[in-house]
């Protein structure tokens, strides 16, 4: 199992019953137009139930010990706050797993990466799987996903690293920015100037180092989520392609 609910011989089919019973038509309409389910949208297809994230968190801890064959049933599920779900339930039990559990929950994390299939989804597990599991293991899985052809799984690449910039960490991230920097797509662009500007939190010259080398490459996008949180001034000038090392 993974957790310690009472929820033995519980199936994801019931789970998955029980979040459709508690959604909301109007805000499935809504979160069908924010998460871009459109034709030719990145979420397209995608069904909500109409939940709301509080929501779903709080229904999450009824079902803590869901057995994870059936966590990873409703993870396949085509309802997207079902799959949110099960990933919140994954969470806990990696992170309150033993280790043969944790490794259980990588494994399947990764074997199921493409129905993680939008950004909020990824983020909300990414870093605490994939990149809390990695810390101290080899990380080559990490440039693998980033040279993928799936999108969800080149944001997972970068999102996990989201773990190691809160230790300290950067080296991973700037090697998988490097990697998508010419990515096509807006919410690679996001999710990289994102990470970029975490590290700038930290150790801002090691951000800068580089945004110097890439800054005119980059995408708008993701430069300006890099340098969001700088000074008004440097951020002008790197807006500007103007690289020069004076301070602010």
């Amino acid at each position: 199992m993974t957790g310690e609910g009472k929820t033995t011989g519980l199936t994801a089919a019931a789970v998955e019953r029980r979040v459709r019973a508690l959604g909301d038509k109007e805000q499935a309409r809504f979160l069908q137009k924010f998460f871009k389910t459109g034709p030719g949208q990145y979420g397209e297809g995608d069904v909500f139930a109409g939940l709301r994230v509080p929501e779903t968190r709080k229904l999450a801890k009824e079902y803590w010990g869901l057995p994870l064959t059936e966590t990873a049933k409703l993870l396949k599920s085509p309802i997207h706050e079902a799959r949110l779900l099960a990933l919140v339930i994954l969470v806990r039990a990696y992170q309150r797993g033993d280790e043969p559990t944790r490794e259980r929950v990588h494994r399947l994390y990764l074997k199921n990466a493409r129905r993680i299939n939008n950004w909020d989804l990824v983020d909300i597990s990414a870093e605490h799987i994939v990149g809390a599991h990695l810390k101290d293991r080899d990380r080559s899985v990490l440039y693998k996903l980033a040279v993928s052809k799936n999108l969800w799984e080149r944001r997972i690449a970068v999102m996990a690293t989201f773990n190691f910039i809160k230790s300290g960490e950067f080296g991973e991230t700037l090697q998988i920015a490097g990697l998508l920097l010419r990515d096509p797509e807006d919410l690679i662009h996001k999710a990289v100037g994102w990470m970029l500007r975490e590290v700038g939190k930290r150790a801002r010259p090691v951000e800068e180092k580089f945004l110097k080398a890439h800054c005119r490459e980059m995408p708008r996008t993701m430069l300006r989520y890099a340098i969001e949180k700088f000074p008004e001034g440097l951020r002008k000038r790197y807006l500007k392609g103007e690289t020069g090392n004076r301070r602010d």
